[in-house]
C-alpha cells in the first residue's frame, strides 16, 4: 500500500504547479464516476489488509474527497460536506475537471473560507442554481477563482417576488428585533473579518490591509443603523382647525433593488442594505460581475445571523446579462426603491426605467474630485492627503482626488515632496503580500483607460515626474504616475480616471482655483488645504460638491452623509439621513376630536 500511495502521491504533485502562498493549479486526472467505485473507505481497508497497492481509481478518488474539504470552485459551496458521487459531477455550466485548471486557496496568505465561498444565487432564503454559471477572475494573476451562478431575467423577477412576499412580513417586524438581527449580522462580519477581507483581495485585488479596513467599514454601517432603526421618529402637528391632531408616519417604502460596483464590493452592500432592513424594506442585491463573492459571503452571514428568509437576496449576473437583468430589476412593478452606485452613464439609464413606474432613486455616481493646494497650507500635511486620497485601491475609489490644483507659490516644492513620497511609500504587488499599497487594477479595460490618459497628457505637453505606464508586475498593474504640467485640454483634467494618476495643474489665484475645480458637469467630493481660515470658509461654501474635506484627504464616515450634486447622483447614504432614503411620509388627519 505504501508503494502505491507514494505512487499515487508522486503523480499528484507532477499535475500541481504552484501560483505562489496558498495557491495550486490542479490538473486532476479522469475519475470514473462515484457509482462504478466500491464504497471509499471499505476498499482502503481491503487494500491495506491484503498489502496490495492502492488502485488508481481509488487513489484519486481519495484524494479528491480530503481535497473536497479545502478546495472551493466550480462544484459549489457545500463542496464540504457533498458525498463523492456530487463531488465528481460538475455543476452545469461548469468545466468537468479534466484537465481544466481549479483554483485552490487552501491555507496559506491567500487561504479563503470554504464556508464562506458561495457560487449560487440566494433566494428566498434558499441557495439556488442556475442554467449557466461565469467565471470569476483574480485580477492580479488572471486565475479563475470560482464559477458563479449566471441568473438571468426569470432568476431576477423571482428574488423580487421573494422580497415582496418577505416584506409583507418583515415590515410590522418591531424596531427592536429589526435592530437585534441588524447586530447579530454585525456581529457575524467581526467574527468573520479576516476571511472577508481575504475574499475582497482575491476578487478586487486590493491590498488585503486595505481589504481589512473595509470590512470593518462594511460591518459599522450595520452596527450604525441597527441602532437607527430604533429612531424612526414622526411628528405630531397641532392644524389650525378646531378638533384636529395631525400625525406624520414614516412608513418604509417596499422591495428595493440595490446595485453595486466592484470596487467596494462589501461596504457598497451594507451602507445600502443596513439602511434599507432598519427601515422595514426588503432587497435584491446584483453585485458587480467582477466581484460577486462579497455579496453572496454576506448573504450567507445574514442567513446566519437569522435575516427572515427573503429579506436579503442575492442575484449575480456576467456582463453579458448585466443589461438585460438590471432593466428587468429597475422595471418591476414589484419595486418601490432603486439604489444604485456606478457610472453617471449607467445611473441615467436606470434613471430612465425608474422613471417609467416613477420609483424611488438614490445615485451615488461618478467623480472628478479636485484637490487644491493654496500657498497658506502646509506642504507636508499636503502631501500626505493627497497620498492618502489619491492611492488608495490604486486609484479606483470614486472620492478619490482626480486633479491636483497647487498655487504657484507652492507648486514646485508640493510636486518635489510628492514624487518622493510616493517612491518611499507606494509598492506595487500582489494584494496578499505583505508590504503591498498598490494592487491591481480590476481589468486591463481600466489599465487601458489609464494608458490613453497619460498618452494623451504627453502628446499635449504635460512631464512624466515618475511612472507612466504599464508595471512588470502584470498585465492589469500600472506603475503609481505623477505628470506635471498639465493643462485643463488634457483628458485627465476633465474625465475620471479611476487609476494610479496624479496629474498636478498649476494655478495662480483662489478665484481661478475655484473655477476649475467647479468646470465639471459632476461634484461627488473636493478637497483643498489652507491654513487661511477666511479662505476655508469661502472655497468650503463655492465648491459644488456633496463633501469637502479641508486638510483632510480621507473623508468616509458611517457617521456623515455621503452623496453628490449636479450629475454625481441623488441622494444621501450613511449617517441619520440615509435611512430616510428607505422611509415614505404619511400625513394622517385625525379628526372628530
Amino acid at each position: 500500500m505504501a508503494s502505491g500511495a507514494a505512487s499515487a502521491a508522486r503523480g499528484w504533485r507532477e499535475r500541481c504547479s504552484s501560483l505562489g502562498p496558498g495557491r495550486l493549479v490542479l490538473r486532476s486526472p479522469r475519475v470514473p464516476a462515484a457509482r462504478s467505485l466500491r464504497p471509499l473507505p471499505a476498499t482502503l481497508r481491503s487494500c491495506a489488509r491484503a498489502r496490495l497497492p492502492v488502485p488508481a481509481t481509488v487513489a484519486a478518488a481519495a484524494w479528491a474527497m480530503a481535497t473536497s474539504f479545502r478546495l472551493q470552485s466550480c462544484w459549489g459551496p457545500s463542496l464540504a460536506r457533498a458525498p463523492l458521487g456530487r463531488l465528481l459531477r460538475p455543476r452545469a455550466g461548469c468545466s468537468a475537471p479534466g484537465r481544466a485548471q481549479l483554483r485552490s486557496y487552501a491555507g496559506g496568505p491567500g487561504g479563503l473560507s470554504a464556508a464562506l465561498l458561495r457560487t449560487e444565487s440566494f433566494v428566498g432564503g434558499r441557495w439556488l442554481p442556475a442554467a449557466a454559471t461565469f467565471p470569476v477572475y483574480d485580477p492580479a494573476s488572471g486565475a479563475t477563482l470560482g464559477m458563479v451562478a449566471d441568473c438571468g431575467v426569470p432568476e431576477a423577477r423571482a428574488a423580487v417576488h421573494a422580497a415582496h412576499e418577505a416584506f409583507c412580513s418583515w415590515k410590522v417586524v418591531s424596531v427592536k428585533e429589526r435592530s437585534s438581527l441588524l447586530r447579530k449580522w454585525y456581529d457575524l462580519m467581526m467574527q468573520n473579518k479576516g476571511d472577508l477581507a481575504k475574499l475582497i483581495t482575491a476578487e478586487s485585488g486590493k491590498p488585503l490591509k486595505e481589504a481589512e479596513a473595509e470590512v470593518l467599514y462594511s460591518a459599522l454601517f450595520l452596527e450604525w443603523f441597527s441602532e437607527e432603526a430604533r429612531r424612526i421618529y414622526g411628528d405630531v402637528i397641532y392644524p389650525s382647525a378646531k378638533g384636529r391632531r395631525a400625525l406624520v408616519l414614516k412608513q418604509p417604502l417596499g422591495v428595493a433593488v440595490v446595485i453595486t460596483p466592484w470596487n467596494f464590493p462589501s461596504a457598497m452592500i451594507t451602507r445600502k442594505v443596513g439602511a434599507a432592513l432598519a427601515a422595514g424594506c426588503t432587497v435584491v442585491v446584483k453585485p458587480a460581475e467582477d466581484t460577486p463573492f462579497s455579496a453572496l459571503a454576506l448573504a450567507q452571514l445574514a442567513n446566519e445571523a437569522g435575516i427572515p428568509p427573503g429579506v436579503y437576496n442575492v442575484v449575480p449576473c456576467s456582463r453579458s446579462k448585466a443589461k438585460e437583468v438590471g432593466k428587468a430589476l429597475c422595471t418591476d412593478p414589484l419595486v418601490s426603491k432603486i439604489s444604485f452606485t456606478g457610472s453617471t452613464a449607467t445611473g441615467k439609464v436606470l434613471l430612465h426605467y425608474a422613471a417609467d413606474s416613477v420609483k424611488r432613486v438614490s445615485m451615488e455616481l461618478g467623480g472628478l474630485a479636485p484637490f487644491i493646494v493654496f500657498d497658506s497650507a502646509n506642504v507636508d500635511q499636503a502631501v500626505e492627503g493627497a497620498l492618502a486620497s489619491k492611492f488608495r485601491n490604486a486609484g479606483q475609489t470614486c472620492v478619490c482626488s482626480n486633479r491636483f490644483l497647487v498655487q504657484r507659490g507652492i507648486h514646485d516644492s508640493f510636486v518635489k515632496k510628492f514624487a518622493e513620497a510616493m517612491k518611499v511609500n507606494l509598492r506595487v504587488g500582489n494584494g496578499f503580500e505583505e508590504g503591498t499599497t498598490q494592487g491591481p487594477l480590476i481589468n486591463e479595460r481600466a489599465v487601458e483607460k489609464v494608458e490613453k490618459h497619460v498618452s494623451d497628457a504627453i502628446s499635449k505637453g504635460a512631464t512624466v515626474v515618475m511612472g507612466g505606464k504599464r508595471h512588470q508586475f502584470g498585465k492589469n498593474f500600472f506603475e503609481p504616475t505623477l505628470l506635471s504640467s498639465v493643462t485643463r485640454d488634457m483628458l485627465c483634467a476633465h474625465e475620471e480616471t479611476f487609476g494610479p494618476l496624479a496629474p498636478v495643474i498649476k494655478f495662480d489665484t483662489e478665484e481661478e482655483a475655484i473655477a476649475i475645480a467647479n468646470a465639471t458637469e459632476v461634484g461627488l467630493a473636493g478637497y483643498f488645504y489652507s491654513q487661511d481660515p477666511a479662505q476655508i470658509w469661502r472655497v468650503a461654501e463655492q465648491l459644488e460638491v456633496g463633501m469637502v474635506g479641508v486638510n483632510e484627504g480621507l473623508i468616509s464616515s458611517v457617521e456623515c452623509p455621503f452623496g453628490g450634486v449636479k450629475q454625481s447622483g441623488l441622494g444621501r447614504e450613511g449617517s441619520k439621513y440615509g435611512i430616510d432614503e428607505y422611509l415614505e411620509v404619511k400625513y394622517v388627519c385625525y379628526g372628530g376630536l
